[in-house]
C-alpha cells in the first residue's frame, strides 16, 4: 500500500503547506511545469518523487526529467505526461498508444484545472490535480492524494490550498 500525493504546475513555488502533505506522503508524483528545480530538490530530501517536465521547464529539468513517466506502482500501470488531454481529447502525439496500451491510471497537468474522470472507453482512471503553485488563473491552488493498494486506486481526496497562502 502507498499513499500518493499528486500536484502539477508549481511554477517555482513550494510553500510550509505543500510540505505538510509531502511529509504524509509515502511517494509524490508532480505532473510537469515545476519551474525552479528548488521545488523537485526539496521534495526529494523528503520522500520519493516520480516527475515528468512541463512546457516551462528549461533544459536543466528536461534533462533531470522525462517528457513521459510510465511505471508500475504496486500493481496499477501508471502513465505521467504534462501535456495529456482528457478523455475524448487526449493529445494527439499519444492517441495510438492510448488505443493500444492504455494505463490504469493516466495523469497529466497543464489545465490548472482539477479533473478526475473515468475512461470508459479505454477503461482508465483520469487525474489531473490542477495547480498547486501560485501563477496562472486558478483561484484554489489544489493537489490529489489517494493510496493505491496492489490493484485498487482509493481514498481519493482533493486539497484545495487559498491562492493567497
Amino acid at each position: 500500500m502507498k499513499k500518493i500525493l499528486l500536484l502539477s504546475d508549481t511554477h517555482s513555488h513550494i510553500d510550509d503547506t505543500i510540505l505538510k502533505y509531502v511529509a504524509q506522503a509515502d511517494e509524490v508524483w508532480h505532473a510537469g511545469d515545476i519551474g525552479d528545480l528548488v521545488v523537485t530538490d526539496t521534495i526529494k530530501k523528503l520522500k520519493p518523487l516520480r516527475c515528468v517536465y512541463g512546457n516551462i521547464d528549461d533544459t536543466q529539468a528536461r534533462l533531470e526529467f522525462p517528457l513521459h513517466n510510465r511505471f508500475f506502482c504496486e500493481g496499477v500501470d501508471v502513465w505521467i505526461t504534462h501535456i495529456g488531454g482528457y478523455p475524448g481529447k487526449y493529445n494527439p502525439a499519444l492517441k495510438a498508444e492510448m488505443a493500444s496500451n492504455p494505463p490504469k491510471l493516466f495523469i497529466c497537468g497543464h489545465s490548472h484545472i482539477l479533473k478526475v474522470i473515468f475512461d470508459k472507453k479505454n477503461n482508465l482512471l483520469h487525474m489531473n490535480p490542477g495547480a498547486a503553485g501560485k501563477s496562472g488563473f486558478h483561484q484554489v491552488r489544489t493537489m490529489l492524494r489517494f493510496v493505491i493498494d496492489g490493484v485498487a486506486i482509493k481514498d481519493l481526496e482533493i486539497i484545495e490550498i487559498d491562492k493567497k497562502v
